[in-house]
């Protein structure tokens, strides 16, 4: 099928916009409500994520216990392998769990998240997989799910493996989905120590030691890609995300991440662009009683700006279109992209705003006609530029939104 953009164009306010700059390799900050991007570097390039493999870890454990496949209380056993490569031997961060030792998963869970321990991450992928390389395939089929485009992983741990990397967009993704998906296990990123082995370990997070709203989420480090943390925090109700890599050390990755969180905070203003199921624009439909349909957000669609920008925005519905009759009234039919001068701001799913039965034989004839006839223009378009006729085109055109 045909990929076609309907386009609207929003007013810009007429002053300067606001920069930020960091010195972090790679950098994202999101608001969680709205979902647009206040400011990204290097978003999508990728990078070993360390530790914070370990939000993707947590999610499989905590998807296990939401559908009732385990517990708090089920308890997993300490393998040698867990032990020796995980404990405090291996080097890394370790809750310090004996071997052969039974350990309920609401402990193995602080274990991971608040001293990031590897032990805690090895028994969690081998009571759960058999191998950790069984419990990476699973960590990668929900990260599809999840819609992690970008990412893979390769072990539990973070430990550093050749192909194993991350983007910063998926990482605030993955961080945005654990947040709405997962409440209840969530707080426990927000816990501040935790003690195992009496051994008392503090949380590795430096955004919780300071007065911010932060509540989460994970810190990694490695020689190969430095200093990183996947943050969270919420001032006035409004929740930011942010990630960071690439910094040279810890007081670094503390000092970037309260930079971008406080300037996040202070340097936005919301904007509605769309209300709740306004049309967005019309598409177009095939073999139906009408040629288009209305296609309008399930819920308003609100944009953080900067205060005094002067950046374009601009609002795509993309679809696969055109679509065919019958279309039912709330059928997701794409995706509505508003974007801030050159940045991806904001994406959400699009619906039919109402229904659009079949239509008559003679107009189904006369629409399938027009196809053939579009067709062999962009077959003609396409050999005329040396093609051979046979990829994927795309069709423009536009509609009026307001700001």
């Amino acid at each position: 099928m045909l990929a076609a953009i309907v386009s609207a164009f929003l007013h810009p306010a007429p002053a300067r916009a606001q920069t930020f700059q960091t010195a972090a390799a790679h950098a994202i900050l999101i608001d969680a409500d709205s979902g647009s991007v206040l400011f990204e570097k290097a978003a999508d390039e990728p990078f070993s994520p360390a530790s914070m493999a370990k939000l993707m870890t947590a999610e499989i454990v905590f998807r296990a216990i939401k559908e009732g496949r385990l517990s708090m209380d089920t308890e997993f056993t300490v393998t040698e392998d867990a032990w020796r490569r995980g404990g405090a031997g291996g080097g890394g961060s370790s809750m310090f769990a004996q071997v052969n030792s039974r350990i309920k998963l609401s402990d193995l869970l602080r274990g991971l998240i608040v001293q990031s321990g590897n032990d805690a991450a090895i028994t969690i992928a081998e009571n759960m997989a058999g191998t950790e390389d069984a419990f990476a395939g699973m960590m990668n089929q929900r990260a599809k799910e999840i819609g992690l485009t970008r990412s893979t992983f390769r072990n539990a741990t973070g430990y550093s493996a050749p192909d194993q990397k991350v983007t910063a967009r998926d990482m605030a993704r993955i961080a945005q989905y654990l947040i709405d998906t997962y409440p209840e296990f969530y707080k426990i990123y927000s816990e501040r120590e935790f003690t195992w082995n009496k051994i008392k370990q503090q949380n590795r997070n430096p955004l919780l030691t300071l007065d911010i709203g932060a509540d989460g989420l994970k810190t990694g480090y490695l020689e190969e890609s430095g200093y990183a943390l996947t943050g969270s925090a919420v001032q006035n109700g409004q929740r930011l995300i942010m990630v960071v890599s690439g910094l040279k050390t810890a007081r670094d990755r503390a000092a970037e991440a309260r930079k971008m969180m406080e300037w996040g905070f202070r340097a936005f203003e919301p904007r509605q662009v769309f209300a709740a199921n306004e049309t967005v624009a019309e598409v177009s439909v095939f073999g139906g009683e009408k040629g288009s349909v209305p296609v309008v957000a399930n819920k308003p669609v609100r944009l953080l700006l900067p205060r005094g920008t002067s950046d374009r925005v601009t609002a795509k519905v993309v679809y696969q279109g055109p679509l065919v009759a019958p279309v039912a009234q709330g059928r997701e039919v794409g995706r509505l992209r508003v974007t801030r001068g050159d940045s991806l701001a904001l994406e959400q799913p699009v619906y039919a705003g109402e229904t659009v039965e079949a239509g008559t034989l003679s107009q189904r004839a006369l629409d399938a006609a027009m196809e053939v006839g579009t067709d062999l223009v962009r077959r003609a378009f396409e050999k005329a530029k040396g093609g051979n006729g046979s990829g994927n085109t795309s069709t423009a055109g536009t509609a009026s939104g307001n700001s």
